[in-house]
């Protein structure tokens, strides 16, 4: 079919963009249609002219270069693959063991509590922040009933504390890994680049100063709480979670960028894990499909709609265009440049789901730090701590939210949204806060 020029193709695309996000933020549990529906538009539009993509010529070239280029792979098997091990690291039971030991050896409930908190930040670095939540929230909710103390800030700490914590490695959060695809991060890198601390570092100063926000919370708790310890299932998911992580770091080592090699990894781990559960806990084929068919599959294609989307977005010139607007605003103020993206993401992700709006603002923050000739990490970095952070600014900011505060309906303590700004704001403030000012100290 011969290729044909389409008056304002840069603007028909906006536009599609634009009525897109609208959808998904009205009708959020019909995201992944509207997302599938703009990116089937999209590909129409690249077929009939070579204005929608910059890649690839002809029905060969152009399809190579949606489904194999602009979709990341790579990305999507290593969400399948953590997701699939989290799950079983889950079933394991072995961090509810853990938490009864961290209740054991405390002084007290309070700093037990705060333990706890803290230990379901480190697991949200490796499990997706839905199901840490889902797996500590019974403990929290025991806790709570034995020494009669309102479960509400407990089960928001569970999840804002997942929800922060989930930014801090390759494998935390789909946020993550979309960054480390576009800015090419290894699993090290987010631990030191270019001899600096790097985002796990930064976002370690928000885990702190949110352990001592709760604190002044749960500190008065003095009475000293007994548990049950939970008996451990296996500790082969266990194995598989450290597998995957020391994987992923010596792969680092070997590559300079996140090739394929690392969603070969988490994928094989994540199938052998699969295998495991299959028949040495002697699971039924219908159990391991159970276990497969609730896995996040609504992000893996919301994500693969999103990919082709703003792929779009960005061969057609306008992310370039958003970056002269931003730059044009800031005066040229690296500092100006530094809180409008922070604040922004913030404000923008505790109401939107923070997938979309990173992959079309990290290339905008990469150009907007070019433009002024500094390094793309520090407003790079910004993006990803407002974008993550801000989830936790409202009860639907992020998923883990909703999932707490459905718990705690259903244990008879609704909580208003008045009530979860009470809590969530001064600790997204004081968090985001944290992390910004290590960042800047850091890498500006």
């Amino acid at each position: 079919m011969p290729q044909i020029f389409i008056p304002g193709i840069k603007w028909i695309i906006l536009g599609l963009a634009v009525l897109m996000y609208l959808f998904v933020i009205i009708f959020q549990n019909k995201k992944v249609v509207f997302t599938s529906v703009t990116a089937l538009v999209i590909f129409i539009l690249g077929i009939f002219t070579l204005d929608v993509f910059s890649g690839g010529t002809g029905y060969a070239g152009l399809l190579h270069h949606v489904f194999l280029e602009l979709i990341n792979w790579n990305v999507l098997m290593i969400y399948v693959g953590s997701m699939i091990i989290a799950a079983l690291f889950i079933y394991s039971k072995v961090p509810a063991r853990i938490a009864d030991g961290l209740v054991s050896i405390s002084p007290n409930t309070g700093i037990a509590v705060i333990l706890i908190l803290a230990m379901t930040g480190i697991i949200s670095i490796f499990v997706e922040n839905v199901a840490t939540v889902l797996v500590m929230a019974p403990i929290a909710l025991s806790l709570s009933k034995k020494l009669k103390f309102n479960p509400v800030p407990f089960l928001i700490g569970l999840a804002v504390m997942s929800n922060l914590e989930g930014t801090a490695t390759l494998v935390g959060d789909p946020p993550s890994m979309i960054f480390a695809s576009y800015a090419g991060y290894t699993f090290n890198d987010f631990f030191f680049k270019f001899g600096k601390m790097s985002i796990f570092f930064i976002i370690q100063a928000g885990l702190i100063v949110g352990c001592l926000f709760f604190y002044c919370i749960f500190g008065r708790v003095k009475e000293k709480a007994q548990v049950d310890k939970e008996d451990v299932v296996s500790y082969v998911p266990f194995i598989l979670l450290l597998a995957m992580i020391f994987g992923l770091a010596l792969i680092s080592f070997f590559s300079t960028e996140l090739g394929y090699s690392s969603g070969c990894l988490v994928m094989g781990l994540g199938i052998a894990g699969l295998l495991w559960y299959r028949f040495s806990q002697k699971k039924s084929g219908k159990e391991v499909w159970n276990l497969v068919k609730e896995l996040d599959w609504e992000t893996i294609f919301f994500l693969i709609g999103i990919f082709v989307v703003v792929g779009a977005i960005s061969e057609i010139g306008l992310l370039d265009d958003f970056s002269a607007f931003l730059a044009g605003i800031t005066g040229g103020s690296k500092f100006a440049g530094f809180i409008l993206i922070l604040l922004f993401s913030v404000l923008i992700s505790g109401f939107v789901d923070n997938v979309p709006y990173i992959i079309v603002m990290l290339p905008v923050a990469a150009n907007l730090a070019a433009s002024l000739g500094i390094a793309k990490e520090l407003y790079m970095f910004a993006l990803l701590i407002g974008s993550c952070l801000g989830g936790n600014l409202t009860p639907f900011g992020a998923s883990a939210n909703v999932v707490a505060m459905g718990i705690l309906k259903k244990e008879g303590h609704p909580v208003t949204f008045p009530g979860f700004l009470k809590i969530s704001a001064p600790f997204t403030i004081l968090t985001t806060g944290a992390a910004a000012l290590v960042l800047w100290l850091i890498w500006a």
